[in-house]
């Protein structure tokens, strides 16, 4: 299997630091300037800071058994931030939080510390900045990172071993990890041939050898992959918010739903008779390089590490809550019309702890 292969060769070189690992020719990179350019004319601005979600969800069950919020934390880039949507609720940390509360019965603490237009090498900002308190340690951290690599061509080998070294720190800190590997870039509508079909074949790769060097390090993986795309197809307005490249709140949720059963797989909160492979949903343990593939190819799919191997599951999607436990403190934010920019407690990306 070709992608495997290229999977395993990045992710070989990205453990060994060696160099960038070449994939486009001279014509063909020329090509591709060209898309891209014209893609931009078409794809429209990011319209504001992503609203603050920070906070805590499931009031509901703070009378429970007593017992202390979890932390989960998010990093990454705008799809991690929530870019595109104008109520915290509808970000995806924001909706995770309250699927995990939920699904724990317990209060969730959302810390998210996400950033637009990241790439990869500003993880190390972020995980230092998630762990500034070691008495705050995040019991789960989720990351969704990736497509500005692609955009900006940075190497691959680079990148792969940018997140695996931040999944590795968050994991010695004794947080867990789920990682949202790099989505389908050629299901965005704006993106022409050649251009799609090379955003597909660079972002599929990417998210194969993802897969390797978080798996690697202790984490597992969700492909966002082409998560959207079947719905995309049939009605692409309601999927993709207005500048034609972040995901509207229908979009978000769908990715939500996607990687909250992991989420809580992660942390013991799922039924034992999920961790097992189901032939009938094509579940399976596979040679890792084979697994990584795979899930990027069909979005949705987890994969975890089982010794030399990798579990390739394809949990039943849980939908997602609606109730007064989806906002932060039990109250559903109100739409004052200011733009989220001006929302007070907005973090700040050069943020320190205090």
């Amino acid at each position: 299997m070709l992608r495997a292969r290229a999977a395993r060769r990045i992710a070989a070189a990205a453990a060994y630091g060696g160099g960038g690992v070449g994939l486009l020719g001279g014509a063909m990179l020329g090509v591709l300037i060209t898309e891209v350019a014209l893609a931009r004319r078409v794809v429209g601005g990011a319209g504001g800071a992503p609203p603050h979600a920070d906070g805590r969800y499931g009031s509901a069950f703070v009378h429970g058994l007593g017992r202390e919020p979890l932390l989960l934390g998010v990093l990454g880039d705008s799809t991690a931030a929530g870019q595109g949507v104008h109520r915290p609720r509808q970000t995806p940390g924001a909706l995770l939080a309250s699927g995990l509360a939920a699904v724990a019965e317990r209060p969730v603490e959302l810390r998210n510390v996400a950033l637009s237009g990241a790439q990869t090498y500003d993880l190390e900002r972020q995980v230092t900045q998630i762990l500034c308190d070691p008495e705050r340690v995040p019991d789960v951290c989720v990351i969704m990172i990736g497509a500005n690599d692609v955009t900006h061509r940075v190497p691959a080998t680079r990148s792969v071993r940018l997140l695996t070294e931040a999944v590795r720190r968050l994991r010695e800190a004794g947080c867990e990890v789920v990682v949202g590997t790099c989505p389908d870039l050629g299901t965005i509508e704006p993106v022409y041939q050649p251009l799609r079909w090379l955003a597909r074949r660079l972002s599929r790769q990417l998210a194969a050898a993802q897969t390797i060097g978080v798996l690697s390090a202790g984490g597992r993986t969700v492909s966002l992959g082409d998560l959207l795309g079947p719905e995309f197809e049939a009605n692409p307005r309601e999927l993709f918010g207005p500048d034609n490249y972040h995901p509207s709140a229908e979009g978000y949720a769908t990715a939500a739903m996607a990687v909250l059963p992991t989420l809580c797989a992660t942390l013991g909160l799922w039924p034992e008779d999920e961790e097992r492979p189901d032939a009938a949903r094509r579940e399976g343990i596979l040679p890792l390089a084979r697994a990584a593939a795979e899930a990027a190819a069909e979005g949705g799919t987890e994969v975890t590490a089982r010794g030399r191997w990798a579990l390739l599951k394809h949990r039943k999607r849980r939908r997602l809550p609606t109730g007064p436990e989806a906002a932060p403190n039990g109250e559903r934010p109100a739409h004052t019309g200011k733009s989220p920019a001006s929302q007070p407690g907005d973090r700040d990306p050069g943020r320190t702890c205090g």
